[in-house]
């Protein structure tokens, strides 16, 4: 047990000297190491330490990388440990060549502690775990403003699809129908039959693909609306009976998470039609405990986790991925001949009633 009194100090600071997981070098006024600590020790290799005990000034510099300044990211220019008194290198970063970790950066200090026998102390603390932060950060938010120009840009097509092809398209087909009053022409009449039959199949598929782009029921009405115009569709084109469970009513939640909750749930039901080898699949969507919850489940071929089948759409990574960027946890459980289990768990806290 540690009593305060006149020795504390001292023992505070070998404690700190042996302990801390900051590197300490200390250097006289030419350069030469006068002690570091076990952390220094461990970043420079045996070759480097020798030379700094020796009392070779250059020896850091086999293992520097460089420093950043304000006008470069590494440079060697006016080096921090040949700073005089008055320059301040009190905080910035360094990169050195590491014995185990490779280059590494870290947030450094080098300062005079003892003027009149011009002892410095170098500092160094890691930030490699700082670095993978900030980048996963950096990349979260620009997978994010990524996602959100896909839709609206997809939102843009769609509506640019169904008010303008789409209407025109309409128009045609109700201009051929008009026209098969005005001629008893058989074989023109025939013809004009077959292209007004074309042109309608032609203006099922451009309402079909504008709302797959961005179903015009997802902004308007909410995921509950969304979900039951897409497995209505899905029935009706490829024969799928979805058995759809909600308990969402009228509940709306941020755009960003009803896109990515219906995303995930698109892809899912399109992969168990294409791989699951199924004419079922289940549904369920709901929230609990301020918790927004899709299963989405078949009774197929299933497959081991490890061989994600190939496809166009957004995968089980992308599929991820998306989850990831609203906070929520996305889990997978399938095996040869089992079937799949799709989990979707996204965090809403408090969701608004239809407006």
């Amino acid at each position: 047990m540690i009593t305060p009194g006149k020795d504390l100090p001292s023992l505070l600071m070998t404690k700190l000297f042996q302990n801390s997981t900051e590197a300490m070098f200390f250097f006289d006024r030419e350069g030469k190491a006068l002690a570091m600590n076990p952390a220094a020790e461990n970043i420079v290799d045996k070759d480097i330490l020798k030379q700094l005990y020796q009392g070779n000034p250059q020896a850091l510099c086999g293992t520097c990388r460089g420093y950043t300044s304000e006008t470069e990211l590494r440079t060697c220019l006016d080096c921090y440990l040949s700073t005089s008194d008055s320059e301040e290198f009190t905080s910035y970063q360094v990169y050195l060549e590491t014995k185990d970790k490779g280059i590494v950066p870290y947030a450094a200090t080098f300062h005079t502690i003892d003027y009149e026998n011009d002892v410095r102390v170098f500092m160094l603390r890691d930030l490699t775990r700082q670095f993978k932060t900030q980048e996963k950060f950096y990349q979260n938010k620009m997978m994010k403003h990524i996602i959100e120009a896909q839709e609206n840009e997809r939102k843009r097509i769609s509506r640019e699809l169904h008010d303008s092809v789409a209407q025109e398209l309409m128009s045609a087909v109700i201009d051929l129908r008009v026209l098969k009053y005005m001629t008893a022409d058989e074989q023109l009449l025939k013809k004009v039959k077959q292209t007004e039959v074309s042109m309608t199949r032609l203006l099922q598929d451009i309402r079909n693909l504008s709302v797959e782009l961005r179903p015009a029921a997802l902004d308007d009405f909410g995921l509950e609306a969304a979900f039951r115009s897409h497995f209505k569709r899905m029935e009706q084109s490829y024969g799928l009976a979805i058995e759809y469970e909600s308990r969402l009513a009228d509940k709306r939640y941020e755009s960003e998470i009803e896109t990515v909750v219906y995303r995930v749930c698109q892809e899912a039901v399109l992969n168990a039609l294409k791989y699951a080898q199924v004419d079922t699949v289940k549904v369920s969507l709901t929230e609990k405990d301020g918790v927004l919850r899709l299963l989405v489940e078949d009774e197929g071929i299933g497959f081991n986790q490890g061989d994600e089948p190939s496809g166009t759409g957004l995968g089980l990574f992308g599929m991820q991925e998306r989850a990831e960027l609203v906070g929520g946890t996305f889990n997978v459980d399938s095996g040869i001949g089992r079937g799949t289990r799709i989990l979707l768990q996204v965090p809403v806290g408090f969701a608004r009633g239809k407006e």
